[in-house]
């Protein structure tokens, strides 16, 4: 049974998945194209990218991104609030449980018992989660602005186009992360996961042995 495959991502989750990657790396690069940076540092002389400072393109490409992203993650919450899966979430425990197989990688020891999810699996689901949700609350506080209904606070603008920016760059340095968790060996068998939405048994049997598969 060494090359069976146990099923780990469905399709919904898989879609889910790829439609918050794709369409919030749409929106870091048009978020950052509607400021004067891909001139400043000729973005817009590479091939294909001449449209790359042109403000009304990339507002439009922007929201575009934005209603795709916000409807996934909308659809992942109801989605797994209705089936009552709540395996990625956090627990009590999980920092602590975190640094244990941390430092079972490094010295090459025997990581603690983990369920479908590691603890560091569900920390970064938390961390990123609520990213998201910032990033969709602030970004429509900057949309309802934009539509000229009622005039907002400047300082209160300061501080939610702040906090969208900063929002941003956290949900960056996230995803980077997540892409560089795969660098690490005992990781690397998940990946397929995401494409296929299965995942090795005798992996998951070893290091999910509290999984109930």
């Amino acid at each position: 049974m060494k090359n069976s495959f146990v099923s780990r991502h469905d399709g919904a989750v898989r879609l889910t998945h790829w439609a918050v990657a794709i369409s919030g790396l749409v929106l870091i690069f048009s978020g950052f194209g509607t400021m004067p940076l891909y001139g400043r540092f000729y973005v817009n002389e590479l091939p294909g990218l001449s449209w790359s400072t042109n403000f009304l393109i990339q507002q439009v490409i922007h929201y575009m991104a934005a209603m795709i992203f916000t409807a996934a993650v909308f659809f992942h919450l109801v989605f797994h609030l209705r089936r009552r899966e709540f395996a990625a979430v956090p627990r009590k425990g999980d920092v602590k449980e975190s640094i244990e197989i941390i430092k079972a990688m490094v010295t090459g020891q025997e990581e603690p018992p983990s369920g479908k999810f590691l603890a560091e699996q569900r920390l970064a689901y938390a961390a990123m989660g609520l990213t998201s949700l910032l990033l969709i609350t602030t970004g429509l506080i900057k949309v309802y602005k934009n539509t000229g209904v009622i005039t907002l606070d400047p300082t209160f603008l300061q501080v939610v186009t702040l906090t969208h920016t900063l929002a941003t760059m956290v949900f960056l340095g996230l995803f980077v992360a997540h892409l560089g968790a795969f660098l690490i060996k005992a990781n690397r068998p998940l990946l397929p996961s995401m494409f296929t939405g299965k995942v090795r048994r005798d992996y998951a049997e070893h290091r999910h042995s509290e999984w109930d598969i």
